[in-house]
């Protein structure tokens, strides 16, 4: 299998791609205003314990407070000897109470309308090593299956492991030596010592450690022997690749090539991949399909024969679709991220061999995933029932919002993924075109994000194109429409900026309150946004107004009354 790694470094947003055998199977994406929450650690404060639900909520400064189970909230107790030691569970309001501090960490990030899961049994994982602080535990790597390298990193990892501590070895560690175990680990008590040490002279809530950036995450995580190439579009970031992997895994610096100012993303069809996974109905090779649907609960799959037909017998035409749909539909759980429980509906199979080829073949693409998935088997009604462990957010919740035009059934694009592609039409049309300026006509709350407060994100983007840019919010585009043109007419440019003058009188719809100032309404003209001081209990009404100032993208006006 040819695996590739592709890091596609923008402006506003790193994004990184794995692909096995050119098709793509992960996706991980971190934007400045959208930052991940997984594994860092706080220190915080019980807010509530609700002993019916044996939990607690603790506040650790996020806009939702931490949901704290009672088996995350008891100190784990393990034993050296690999196993973790089972006990009777005593109830929340004997371990915790309201007002306590406590230091915990984010084990699932918050979704939806659920706050972050957090616990007490901090993990910090480093290249060949994850350091437990708080339990007396050795534990390996199930992908490591030869039984001899088991016995023997399990030796290993009891000689390096600190006393009363814990540690995992991970699968890259398959092969390494005592010495490369030995520095991870003190490297990660350091670590441990400068938490704790911050969590004394924190209050409570503060955050006292936050988890690697996505680059470094994926030389510690995912880029081992078993990857081919690491390519990357920004030679910052490959100086930074290189600079690190000069420290944990300098044997791996030549599978790393710079392909600087190209978009991987494009170049290798990542794109059309993604816009692919975002979508209920996935079509197969042989003409079937599947249909992935994702509720809060679970997600449902169900497999169709579509347009295949097959050539022998039914049979043997539904066992090739399933089959098919099983490879397909663990790149799918990957690629989407899907997790909790998960039922799939494949085409009724009456031979019991054709039932397990398709089960094993699932159980087989399922173990490329290390996220950790169960498949329990089939149910009374010939479905497949399986568990996929549920960290973060898929990528419908981080790609897509709730579409506003039918009140959350369906879904768009966000505002900020919107605005971000729209970014990257405008420098590839500047690029091609010799016109002076151009004009760009979206959505108002797209607007918004390309001008920026003030207009400084505009500025900014005017110095790199070297052009002059014209953004106009139309109340009638939809969210994800988008028009782009050049402009050669300078009389044209002129009038299209700035299409209102001082003291000018104009019949104006007001259309939305102002965001800060909710006293005042915004009313639009030719996409230009004026802003009426006083506006805002008249919305939807036509006024006339009478412009007082203006500036270079919006005009500050005043109602004008019959007495005037």
């Amino acid at each position: 299998m040819y695996k590739e790694i592709l890091i596609q470094v923008d402006e506003d947003e790193t994004a990184v791609a794995v692909l096995e055998n050119h098709l793509l199977v992960e996706i991980y994406l971190e934007r400045s205003l959208n930052q991940r929450l997984v594994g860092n650690i706080y220190k915080g404060k019980v807010e509530n314990v609700l002993p019916g639900m044996q939990a607690a909520f603790v506040d650790i400064g996020l806009d939702k407070n931490a949901f704290l189970f009672v088996e995350d909230a008891l100190p784990a107790r393990g034993n050296s000897e690999g196993g973790m030691e089972g006990r009777p569970v005593p109830s929340i309001d004997d371990v915790l109470k309201v007002g306590q501090e406590v230091i915990v960490q984010i084990s699932k990030e918050p979704i939806g309308t659920k706050g972050a899961r957090v616990t007490t049994r901090v993990t910090l994982p480093g290249r060949y090593v994850v350091l437990m602080p708080t339990v007396d535990y050795v534990g390996i790597s199930r992908r490591i299956e030869d039984e001899a390298e088991r016995e023997r990193l399990k030796g290993l990892a009891q000689k390096v492991k600190p006393e009363n501590m814990g540690v995992i070895v991970r699968t890259v560690a398959d092969g390494m030596t005592t010495d490369a175990l030995k520095s991870d680990v003190e490297a990660l008590v350091a670590l441990w010592k400068k938490i704790q040490n911050k969590a004394h002279h924190s209050p409570a809530p503060s955050l006292i450690h936050k988890d690697l950036g996505l680059l470094q995450r994926i030389l510690r995580d995912l880029f081992t022997e078993n990857v081919d190439r690491l390519l990357l579009n920004s030679r910052y970031a490959y100086e930074k690749v290189m600079d690190i992997l000069d420290i944990i895994a300098p044997h791996l610096k030549n599978k790393v090539h710079l392909m600087e100012n190209r978009d991987l993303f494009n170049a290798y069809n990542v794109t059309a991949q993604i816009e692919q996974a975002l979508k209920r109905k996935v079509w197969l090779k042989c003409g079937g399909y599947i249909v992935i649907d994702q509720t809060e609960a679970l997600t449902a799959i169900d497999v169709n024969t579509g347009k295949f037909v097959g050539s022998t017998n039914l049979a043997d035409t539904v066992l090739k679709t399933n089959l098919e749909a099983a490879v397909e539909i663990a790149r799918q759980l990957r690629l989407r991220n899907i997790g909790g429980i998960i039922i799939i509906d494949f085409i009724d199979m009456e031979s019991a061999a054709h039932q397990e080829m398709v089960l094993k073949t699932l159980e087989e693409e399922l173990r490329k995933d290390k996220t950790k998935t169960n498949v329990l088997g089939l149910t009374q009604l010939g479905l497949v029932e399986l568990t996929r462990k549920k960290s973060r957010q898929g990528l419908h919740s981080v790609l897509l919002k709730n579409c506003p035009y039918c009140d959350g059934k369906g879904k768009v694009l966000s505002d900020e993924t919107v605005s971000l592609r729209v970014k990257k039409e405008i420098k590839e049309l500047a690029q091609k075109t010799e016109a002076p300026a151009i004009l760009v006509e979206v959505n108002p709350t797209v607007a918004s994000l390309l001008i920026g407060p003030g207009g400084s994100h505009l500025r900014e983007l005017e110095k790199k194109i070297d052009k002059r840019l014209l953004i106009k919010g139309e109340e009638t585009l939809h969210i994800e429409e988008v028009q782009i043109k050049p402009l050669y007419d300078e009389g044209e440019i002129d009038k299209l900026a700035v299409p209102v003058e001082v003291g000018q009188r104009l019949k104006v719809k007001i259309e939305s309150p102002h965001s800060s100032n909710i006293n005042d309404g915004i009313a639009r003209v030719h996409g230009f946004v004026v802003d009426v001081a006083g506006a805002a209990p008249l919305i939807g009404q036509q006024v006339e107004v009478e412009v007082t100032k203006v500036f270079r993208t919006w005009a500050r006006a005043r109602l004008v009354s019959e007495l005037d």
